[in-house]
């Protein structure tokens, strides 16, 4: 099973049997019982088994699965294959990360007759490393992924937010890494983020448009078009806030952070249009980064916006957040304690654990959207990516083997 042989049987599929394709070449080549891919829904709190082949029990009530205390979560959090059983007469539960430049896509699950050896263990990841293409390239033909991704039928004003997200909430590079969560309010307050990697740059905006429901989900929309289309024309920063909202804000506004980072020398460039503070961790301490504020996008008084420098060293990890995160039960919650305790989590799970905190402390039910984008800054002298996807799978692939053990937030 080559790299090349699964994504040419996939792509000969329609989109949506791809994943049947790879199951039954598993199953044919590894002699596999069962094969399965569940995708990861969009809080990262659960997956969806879209679809098996064979048939085994594996005690399941349903088809969507909570992930806390799971082995699942443990391989999501770890981002190394798990194994469960010796064989001996007894099936083999293996699990892989299907993940992309650090966007955990969701989970590969085979039954095996036997305990994996080296051999098999590098096949199942190099496997899914594969389907991760081709769910990417598949997704944008049809809604199946879609669905999978949803834990509650989302509203109008929901389904409008969360298509002006990125396409893959996370990313890795040489230089950094980043993520970014969201959590829709009961009625959604207009709350987005984006970030885009150019050949010399990363940028990456959060912005929080006024309102609720629709009117607040069309306002975003309106934003996040205007801040991507000056950003694509190449504008700076300075020109990119000035046009956002520019012409069509019909005396509507939107607070927001733009922030620019050089690939080639790690210069920062930061523009606050009223929004709140973001917060650093260096060395362990967290401190509130406080530059001087701008007026909201869309204001119609004269003003200019400023171009800041921003202090951002390797090993530094740098949180942007919403007024969500900060209102109401929120404020209860100490961030800056719980960023310095999740410091050893990547930034995807970093962010999904500060959105948790958040829901958590508001029993499930938000007066405004609660949003966080998580980035780890390497440094410009990075030049290979810290991926661990596919990595040291043969060390999975001792019998004895039961559990990967993931770090506890705490």
């Amino acid at each position: 099973m080559t790299l090349a042989g699964t994504l040419a049987a996939a792509e000969t599929a329609a989109p949506v049997e791809s994943l049947d394709v790879i199951a039954h070449m598993l199953q044919e080549h590894l002699g596999a019982v069962s094969v399965s891919f569940l995708i990861t829904d969009f809080t990262g709190s659960s997956v969806v088994r879209l679809g098996a082949a064979g048939s085994v029990d594996t005690d399941e009530p349903a088809r969507r699965i909570t992930l806390r205390g799971t082995l699942y979560d443990d391989v999501i959090r770890t981002q190394r294959p798990g194994v469960e059983g010796k064989g001996e007469g007894e099936l083999v539960r293996v699990v892989a990360p299907v993940t992309n430049r650090g966007d955990a896509i969701g989970l590969l699950e085979l039954f095996l007759p036997a305990a994996p050896d080296a051999e098999v263990m590098r096949a199942i990841g190099e496997t899914a490393h594969a389907l991760a293409y081709i769910v990417i390239a598949n997704r944008s033909y049809t809604d199946v992924y879609q669905w999978g991704r949803r834990t509650v039928p989302l509203s109008l004003a929901a389904e409008i937010q969360h298509r002006l997200l990125p396409a893959s909430l996370a990313c890795e590079a040489a230089q950094f890494a980043v993520a970014g969560a969201l959590e829709p309010a009961d009625h959604v307050g207009g709350d987005t983020f984006d970030y885009a990697i150019d050949r010399d740059t990363v940028q990456l905006s959060v912005t929080d448009a006024m309102g609720h429901n629709v009117d607040a989900a069309l306002l975003a929309t309106l934003a996040v078009g205007a801040l991507r289309r000056a950003r694509r024309a190449g504008a700076d920063l300075a020109e990119q806030a000035r046009q956002a909202m520019r012409e069509h804000g019909r005396q509507s506004y939107v607070t927001g952070q733009l922030l620019r980072i050089s690939l080639i020398d790690g210069k920062t460039e930061f523009v606050n249009a009223g929004h709140p503070w973001p917060l650093r961790m260096r060395d362990g301490q967290v401190r509130e980064i406080t530059p001087q504020v701008d007026m909201p996008f869309g204001f119609r008084v004269p003003h200019s916006y400023r171009v800041q420098s921003l202090d951002l060293r390797p090993g530094d990890r740098l949180v942007m957040l919403t007024d969500g995160m900060l209102e109401r039960n929120a404020g209860s919650l100490d961030l800056s304690d719980l960023i310095v305790r999740t410091r050893a989590l990547h930034p995807r799970e970093a962010a999904r654990t500060l959105i948790a905190a958040v829901v958590d402390a508001n029993q499930g039910h938000l007066q405004d959207d609660a949003t966080v984008m998580c980035l780890d800054w390497h440094g410009t002298d990075h030049s290979l990516r810290d991926a661990d996807t596919g990595a040291d799978l043969a060390d999975a692939s001792a019998p004895s083997r039961t559990r990967h053990t993931a770090e506890p937030a705490g």
